[in-house]
């Protein structure tokens, strides 16, 4: 982790979760802020959510920041507020490649005013946020994939999230890979014709040229924009139903690593948990818990902490 500043007072807190394709920011506000002329009566009378495109470290800094100041603008104006100085903004962030440590040092140093940044990675974050800081296990799965647990002593281990290509397992962009793959043994006649490939290819221009273009310029997020057809063609095509299940082998996998005692609940979160669920093996169902909330709530709470351990 990383902070800045900490003896400072924050009037607004905002948790951001950073991912490969998209981030989301939660924003609230401490007694005494004013939304509209009128004063917040408490702390969580004044909260909001914004969007902004990737900020994954996998993007650079720059990227990063842009989106996360994206992000938080919207949040402030779906709040009714103005926004202030970044000095005002105490801030924790989950984000995607922080624990690369050359890019999470980058990513502080390029710090555009926050007055105060605790940083974690988003598996960290998403923990949090889903079992409150309690014993637990999630399995993240969105543009990339990653395991992490917390045990009753407190101490924590990650699984997976080595990055793509060489891992992130049943992740969109795992799964994307995978329908490429296939739409290319198609277009070579390695493999049949099916609804599932024609969408694939469709998707990146219609034709082998076309094919061969994108993947001049496709990354994991790109690679992951492929991964709602293998869901929308799993339950009716051969082929996408097999990604899906090998998928869902990936992540009994990965539960396995996570908790060998098979006692810890386990919660899938991420844009990919609903769909995953159906091709879970039957023997992980019944420790499968919904998240008690988000990366972004529990990056909020990363920054409360903090907060808290300064005062």
């Amino acid at each position: 982790m990383a902070e800045m500043n900490v003896s400072k007072q924050y009037q607004y807190l905002i948790g951001v979760d950073g991912g490969g394709t998209g981030t989301r920011v939660r924003l609230i506000a401490r007694q005494g802020a004013r939304a509209n002329g009128t004063a917040a009566d408490t702390v969580s009378a004044l909260s909001a959510v914004g969007t902004a495109g990737p900020s994954g470290l996998m993007h650079g800094a720059e990227a990063a920041w842009n989106s996360i100041l994206a992000a938080t603008k919207q949040a402030f104006f779906e709040a009714g507020l103005s926004m202030p100085a970044l000095g005002e903004i105490a801030a924790g962030c989950g984000l995607a490649g922080i624990n690369n440590r050359e890019w999470a040092a980058e990513f502080v140093s390029a710090n555009p005013g926050f007055g105060l940044l605790v940083i974690e990675t988003d598996a960290g974050t998403t923990l949090l946020g889903a079992h409150q800081g309690k014993a637990g296990a999630i399995i993240a799965l969105g543009t990339g994939s990653v395991g992490e647990v917390m045990m009753s002593d407190g101490s924590r281990r990650e699984v997976g999230g080595w990055g793509f290509p060489s891992s992130d397992e049943a992740s969109g962009a795992w799964l994307g890979l995978r329908a490429m793959n296939h739409a290319q043994h198609v277009l070579d006649g390695r493999s049949p014709a099916d609804a599932f490939s024609a969408a694939v290819i469709a998707h990146c221009g219609g034709n082998k040229d076309a094919v061969f273009r994108w993947l001049a310029q496709a990354n994991q997020t790109r690679y992951a924009q492929l991964a709602p057809m293998v869901i929308a063609h799993a339950g009716s095509v051969a082929s996408a139903h097999t990604i899906m299940s090998a998928a869902g082998c990936e992540v009994g996998k990965m539960a396995m690593a996570l908790d060998p005692s098979a006692t810890l609940p386990i919660a899938l979160c991420g844009g990919l948990a609903e769909p995953m669920t159906e091709f879970l093996p039957a023997e992980l169902c019944p420790r499968i818990v919904r998240p008690h909330a988000d990366s972004a709530a529990g990056a909020l709470l990363l920054i409360q902490n903090r907060l808290l351990s300064i005062q």
